[in-house]
């Protein structure tokens, strides 16, 4: 390489390459469709030289997502002698899980703490930011700050820290910030409410993410600031309308997924792009950019990043579609068949020991649960079989003569349920529910308790879930804010409201998050419990 200068290739969605002069890491390689073939990453990465990309001297592997963890491109195309760089997670299942596929040299970090990497090239200073709650990812989530000693990059991708502050302490100022800006969730888009309501909760919903994204930003203050960790692309014909076709169809600007261009040009508009400083850089799968400090050398692109943007989306996506489609027929012929002994036995081994063992979880959850399966996963037939998910008595039973509908149910087909059940699935989120191939509907707020609850599929990880919750968590401290004072910590994952929270009227909302909270109550209006501490203050 000339000079000291880093080099950072985009290779897709969260994904990058990053070249130092002290040796190469990969971040987050995911190129097969993954979550039930609805997830392909956006935009197409599948040309590129992977088995280049994976001659690394060091892989990072934020967390267990599977648009994150692709175990099969990390079995077939990254070097086994790269050294991994961990994070400090309190189950070890990343770890087990790149140890299965042959990785054998790791680097245990400390959560937050700076550490110095190095081998024969030179050296790298690192720090991994580990988010350890139940909510995060799947049992954890991180981002990773690494510096040649002259540019420093955070890639952030999913991950939410609370603490930023770490950062400028270890490393003093960011020159690029790589961010996640549109989350991956399900919410409204698999609810089974009316049309207009669910068009207004994911406006409100796609806003929130961009909202926290330009929070981030300011926060951390970077030079550069590259939108990453965007939406995939949803190819398959039941999914297809998921995607944001951008400024080719403004009738659908209520998807929760924007894209790059549309983060940017939020930028701009609420000036986080000042032509200053947040600078807001585009890169595609395949753009290369060389930065020296603060300064872009070079960045170069493989096609026009307008080709797949804008008035050009549509067209892009249905390519995508066609040149997809057989390989998202052969993921749909690798799921398990409907037909078979009746599900209520192997959800009674699943799931009622766990619940035996997670009395705070299954007493948050507070009320059965309806699990209805049908084949295809389209209208109650006479192959649908309904199981309840009784969680006030710890048990899986049939439905009881009149029970009428669940407080909160799923409608699931048959062939996702026993395809996670034969590959003994530890994470129903990371499986099913980001598929989106599911509806649900429900009365009253989000339960956190519940979705933990379906991530926490094995005796380590729920004890480790019920343990977290039941943990005192200080919330002593106090800010005024807009004519209140109010605990300083979010009650949901102790964000910090003087940095976070934003106050209309009576209302806060932690912008984390987006939980909200009535303040002259103190009742939360997104979940059951996490009441929030708040007084007015004398005018």
């Amino acid at each position: 390489m000339k000079g000291p200068f880093v080099q950072i290739t985009s290779i897709g969605h969260a994904g990058f390459h990053i070249q130092t002069t002290a040796g190469s890491i990969l971040c987050d390689p995911w190129v097969n469709p993954t979550y039930f073939a609805s997830w392909v990453p956006f935009p197409d990465n599948s040309e590129l030289d992977w088995k280049s990309l994976g001659d690394c001297d060091y892989l990072y592997v934020s967390h267990l997502h599977r648009d994150h963890f692709d175990e099969r491109n990390l079995r077939e195309n990254v070097n086994k002698d790269a050294t991994v760089l961990l994070p400090d997670y309190p189950v070890p299942d990343l770890r087990r899980e790149l140890e299965k596929l042959g990785f054998t040299k790791f680097v245990e970090t400390t959560d937050s703490v700076k550490t110095t990497v190095t081998n024969d090239k030179g050296s790298l200073d690192v720090m991994i930011i580990a988010l350890r709650a139940p909510a995060d990812g799947p049992i954890g989530d991180s981002g990773l700050i690494v510096s040649d000693g002259e540019t420093v990059c955070f890639n952030m991708n999913d991950a939410r820290p609370i603490d930023l502050d770490v950062i400028d302490e270890a490393f003093g100022h960011v020159d690029v910030h790589l961010l996640q800006y549109s989350g991956a969730i399900w919410y409204p888009m698999v609810y089974d409410i009316p049309r207009k309501s669910k068009a207004n909760f994911a406006s409100q919903k796609r806003q929130r993410g961009m909202d926290r994204a330009r929070s981030y930003i300011e926060q951390v203050g970077a030079t550069w600031v590259v939108p990453s960790a965007g939406p995939p692309m949803f190819l398959d014909e039941d999914l297809f309308y998921l995607n944001d076709f951008g400024s080719a169809d403004t009738a659908d600007e209520t998807s929760i997924f924007p894209d790059q261009e549309t983060f940017l040009e939020q930028m701009r508009i609420h000036g986080t792009d000042d032509g200053e400083k947040h600078r807001g850089l585009m890169m595609v799968s395949g753009s290369v950019a060389e930065f020296s400090g603060p300064v872009l050398d070079e960045v170069t692109h493989p096609y026009a990043p307008a080709d797949v943007f804008g008035e050009n989306k549509r067209a892009y996506l249905e390519r995508m579609k066609e040149k997809f489609a057989p390989v998202i027929a052969a993921d749909k012929a690798t799921w398990a068949p409907a037909e078979g002994e009746p599900l209520i036995g192997a959800l009674r081994e699943l799931f009622e020991p766990i619940m035996a063992q997670s009395d705070l979880i299954c007493d948050g959850i507070g009320y059965p649960v309806g699990l209805v399966m049908t084949p295809g996963g389209g209208a109650a037939n006479d192959a649908t079989e309904t199981v309840v998910l009784d969680f006030p008595n710890r048990i899986v039973r049939e439905p009881k003569e009149g029970e009428g509908k669940y407080r909160y149910g799923f409608r699931i087909a048959t062939e996702l349920v026993r395809t996670v059940l034969r590959d003994d699935e530890p994470d129903w989120v990371n499986t099913i529910f980001l598929s989106t191939r599911f509806t649900t509907w429900r009365i009253g707020g989000y339960n956190e308790f519940l979705y933990t609850f379906f991530k926490c599929l094995t005796d380590e990880r729920i004890a480790y879930a019920d343990g977290w919750f039941a943990e005192a968590h200080d919330d002593s401290a106090s800010i005024t804010k807009d004519g209140w004072e109010i605990q300083r910590r979010c009650p949901h994952l102790k964000a910090d409201l003087g940095k976070f929270g934003v106050i209309e009227g009576e209302k806060l909302t932690c912008n984390l998050h987006g939980w909200q909270w009535d303040l002259p109550t103190g009742r939360c209006l997104t979940s059951k419990g996490h009441d929030l501490r708040a007084s007015r203050l004398d005018s």
